[in-house]
């Protein structure tokens, strides 16, 4: 037994850490040590909830809480990667059909900077859309013969054809669509939505991703970890990407000859091990690497439940299609996400691929609705029937839209489209959005913005709006800044969407 008079040796990390310690790093420490010790002795209750117990894992990734009554409780998010052309889809241009193989005038174009795709092109041909539109429902709404389902619940939903951005390639423009800056590492929309709002089922992910693979497959954009990711925010608010092929998540089950029981036990082990190192270094990653394992040891038996459609009632199927019935498809996914929804996933993304249709429109863009057409009518259906979908936002849309001009050959029959970031339409139901409504509006062209631009800060706003967070107040200080999902430039909740 030591004795009470024999000096402590501190751990030899412990001892490590201190040495790598700067002075300015303790002073700000300290800063915080002493201000964090006068608010617990004035108000406990803020640090611990309201209860009596010491600080563990569940206490310490509590989410923030809304700042006012939210509409929506959950998100799904429907990425279309690519950029879909809105004048093929949701922008109808009937003026264009005289304007064929004409030059795009200077006065539209007025410089704009171009892709390296058609940067070097001769002329820009006017491509009018060859698919028919016509308007449906109380909004009369225009939409292309490519949606035919979608066409059906247009009253349900919420357009929006005056988006616009900066980014012009796929990289940074789909970076910026989903963490509000062109440049990776920052958060995502899942992961702040999950800092801010938390888990409403502690045995499932609080952001879950899909990557549905598309029937056509001629120029998929890459799609990896870095959009679902935490960035500066702790690693439990990352996404959680399931496959759709064997396991859903990578080593979900047990290996052969390892038993739960085994599992339990060698959990409670590194447990112990992972406490004794907070102790001594005082790192909160090694608590979020806690609560991650205990997650993954409950998902043990919640994610089979979940991914198992085999019970589900012919109905359904008839409902989002017979491609529901096939692992991967965005059919599938869409299935799988009401699923998530119903057992309290907090923010559902799927990735739909293929969308960047500079070649072969005619070929490729009918296979891409079809796709997702029935699909994203059966998922709103199916959540408005089960009384989901006043408390779920459903987003659709891409990084950008298309132009107006032909990339390539043009034809009657076909043609291609560029990137363009001046103008694109994307749409929302559920959630506390207004339904029925049709904002902003583009020139003859579908090249600029003539009436109710929406910026993408804009829109984060109005989707946080919505989950009741206040895009302003709404921050996390790293690296000496304040960040926020809406950046340092105005943006505005656009309030016309709101029901």
């Amino acid at each position: 037994m030591r004795s009470p008079f024999t000096p402590f040796k501190p751990h030899p990390l412990f001892e490590d850490y201190v040495r790598s310690e700067t002075r300015r790093q303790f002073l700000r420490r300290g800063a915080s040590f002493l201000g964090t010790a006068a608010l617990g002795m004035l108000a406990p209750q803020l640090l611990l909830g309201g209860e009596k117990k010491a600080p563990g894992t569940q206490e310490l990734l509590r989410a923030i809480g809304p700042h006012f009554p939210p509409k929506a409780k959950q998100v799904i998010y429907l990425h279309m990667v690519g950029g879909p052309p809105q004048m093929d889809l949701y922008d109808y241009k009937p003026a264009m059909q005289e304007q064929y193989d004409k030059d795009l005038p200077e006065t539209i174009r007025n410089g704009q900077r171009l892709t390296t795709m058609t940067s070097g092109q001769a002329r820009f041909p006017i491509a009018p859309s060859m698919f028919k539109f016509a308007q449906y429902g109380k909004s009369r709404m225009w939409v292309s013969e490519l949606m035919p389902y979608t066409a059906k619940m247009v009253d349900e939903m919420c357009f929006i054809r005056s988006m616009h951005t900066e980014a012009i390639n796929h990289e940074p423009a789909i970076c910026y669509m989903q963490t509000g800056n062109q440049v990776t590492g920052r958060p995502c929309l899942g992961s702040w939505v999950s800092y801010g709002l938390g888990s409403l089922n502690q045995d499932l992910p609080t952001f879950v991703v899909l990557v549905a693979k598309p029937t056509n497959t001629e120029q998929v954009q890459a799609i990896s970890g870095r959009l679902w990711s935490s960035g500066c925010l702790s690693g439990e608010h990352a996404g959680v990407s399931f496959r759709s092929g064997g396991d859903p998540i990578l080593f979900v089950n047990n290996p052969a000859g390892v038993t739960s029981a085994v599992r339990r036990k060698t959990l409670d082990g590194l447990k112990e091990l992972n406490e004794l190192n907070y102790r001594q270094v005082g790192d909160p990653e090694t608590h979020t690497r806690i609560q991650q394992f205990e997650l993954a040891f409950r998902m043990q038996s919640s994610v089979p439940e979940l991914t198992n459609t085999s019970n589900e009632p012919e109905s359904t199927y008839k409902l989002y299609g017979d491609e529901a019935k096939k692992g991967g498809t965005f059919a599938n996914s869409a299935l799988l996400a009401r699923r998530m929804i119903e057992r309290g996933v907090r923010f559902v993304q799927i990735y739909h691929n293929n969308w960047d249709t500079h070649s072969n429109v005619a070929g490729r863009l009918p296979l891409q609705c079809k796709d997702v057409d029935q699909a994203c009518y059966g998922l709103i259906q199916d959540l408005k029937q089960r009384g989901l979908l006043d408390s779920t936002l459903v987003v659709w849309g891409g990084e950008f839209g298309r132009t107006i001009y032909s990339q390539g050959g043009l034809t009657k029959q076909n043609y291609g489209r560029d990137h363009h970031p001046r103008c694109f339409t994307m749409w929302m139901a559920g959630g506390g959005s207004k339904p029925g409504v049709i904002y902003g509006e583009t020139d003859d062209f579908s090249y600029n913005i003539v009436k109710d631009p929406v910026h993408i800060h804009d829109f984060h706003a109005t989707v946080l709006h919505l989950l009741g967070l206040d895009h302003e107040r709404f921050s996390f200080r790293s690296q000496g800044l304040d960040l926020k999902l809406t950046g340092v430039e105005p943006a505005r909740v656009v309030r016309e969407l709101l029901a």
